[in-house]
């Protein structure tokens, strides 16, 4: 793997001090970037504060089985996957990436308070997808902007900004609902309520502060003509990215059942189970800007199949008899959040390499409905093999299929003469 120079057109030499005037540009984050990240960082404190307590509330609170929990999660985590390519392909066209992901960041925050009102399984099925509609039509888009904001050679670094301010707001959330938990009366239905407040703050950021339309100053990227969406599978680079996306996502299990084995492994009280993410989120907020460089330079695609083994290395601890001491727990959350620094932001940014930027939110709904809808998958195969098998055999199989899983994406990942647009990693 390398990373083409594309930093001069060939044949031509820049001046020393515009080189190194282009190169501490280049260096720093733009402030389109920050400015999303701002909005991430306030929406994922609203999401995760409800993250963080609705497993607890749907099983402790409702009685759910592992099989019915895995249904509703799988709605949670998949249902996005179905409206992703409209949102890539809106914010492809005359409406644009910042008005397609408003209306997502909105009607997820809309969706919050609802929960107040809901307590049937199929009711609160019904939210949770609308809310994950909302992820669905926004995810696309932002990534776009933030891909287009930046020069080919830096998606990386920016790609890792971003997401080191989602995961500050996700290692809030928790915070927040643990908090709130402990000091109100009706502990699941303040987190509800804060959960909504806050999600309607970060719409009124984006509203304000993120431009229409953003490319990064003195950008060279050509712009090609728009493609359908289905002949992006066309293109080698987007094609095996996708099919690796979606294999490696059949074995990814949710959040929420790798927390809930947790729990039961560290045999932890409900009030404490809001905090598991934070371990999460904490890898992850260290690790994605190193990552993310470092992704730049040694490619986008080894360190997203790191990512997978280093999650296989959190099944593995949890499935090993190793007893139900803190030193698990930590290491376990290490992986888990070293397996999200090494693959969200990663991969959309070997996927931006490989899409021409007039179908940029287009390619990316595209790798990203994959990934999403196996996962939605996952979540159900998996609940029902935890209720069928219990949880340490069905965390085993998982682990067993995402070996076999990485294998094969090493051989499809592997560089190809034209895979990717000039100056891209591979």
């Amino acid at each position: 793997m390398y990373l083409a120079d594309s930093r001069t057109t060939p044949g031509t030499t820049a001046p020393a001090g515009r080189t190194a005037r282009s190169g501490r540009r280049r260096a720093a984050v733009p402030g389109t970037v920050l400015v999303l990240g701002t909005v991430s960082l306030v929406t994922d404190i609203s999401s995760e504060m409800v993250t963080a307590v609705l497993p607890l509330y749907l099983v402790a609170g409702l009685g759910l089985s592992p099989l019915g929990f895995g249904l509703l999660d799988g709605v949670y985590n998949g249902v996005s996957a179905l409206v992703r390519l409209v949102g890539g392909g809106l914010a492809d066209r005359g409406t644009g990436p910042k008005a397609v992901a408003a209306v997502g960041y909105g009607l997820s925050a809309l969706c919050k308070p609802l929960l107040l009102a809901v307590h049937s399984v199929p009711l609160i099925g019904a939210v949770l997808a609308a809310d994950r509609t909302g992820k669905g039509l926004r995810t696309a888009p932002r990534d776009a902007m933030i891909s287009l904001a930046c020069e080919p050679a830096g998606r990386g670094r920016a790609f890792g900004a971003h997401r080191a301010m989602d995961t500050a707001g996700a290692l809030l959330g928790p915070v927040v609902a643990f908090l709130i938990l402990g000091v109100a009366a009706g502990g699941y239905d303040a987190v509800f309520t804060v959960s909504g407040c806050v999600a309607a703050l970060g719409v009124l950021v984006l509203l304000l502060f993120v431009p229409g339309r953003s490319r990064a100053p003195g950008r060279t990227e050509p712009r090609a003509p728009r493609t359908p969406v289905r002949a992006l599978l066309h293109r080698p680079a987007v094609r095996r990215l996708a099919v690796c996306a979606a294999l490696l996502g059949l074995t990814t299990v949710s959040d929420s059942f790798l927390y809930l084995t947790l729990q039961r492994r560290l045999d932890l009280s409900e009030s404490w189970f809001p905090l598991l993410p934070l371990g999460t989120s904490a890898g992850f907020l260290l690790l994605a800007v190193p990552v993310g460089i470092l992704a730049d330079r040694f490619g986008r695609r080894l360190f997203f199949l790191c990512g997978h083994l280093a999650l296989l290395g959190a099944y593995g601890v949890l499935v090993v008899p190793l007893g139900g001491s803190p030193a698990l727990a930590c290491v376990v959350l290490a992986l888990h959040g070293a397996f999200y620094a090494a693959t969200d932001g990663v991969l959309a940014a070997a996927t931006a390499d490989a899409v021409p930027e007039a179908v940029r939110g287009s390619g990316l709904a595209v790798v990203q409905t994959g990934q999403a809808a196996a996962r939605f998958v996952c979540s159900i195969a998996f609940g029902a093999a935890w209720t069928a098998w219990g949880d340490r055999t069905a965390l085993a199989v998982a682990a067993a299929g995402l070996a076999v899983s990485a294998l094969v994406s090493a051989v499809l990942l592997r560089p190809a003469g034209r895979d990717t647009e000039p100056g891209a990693v591979r």
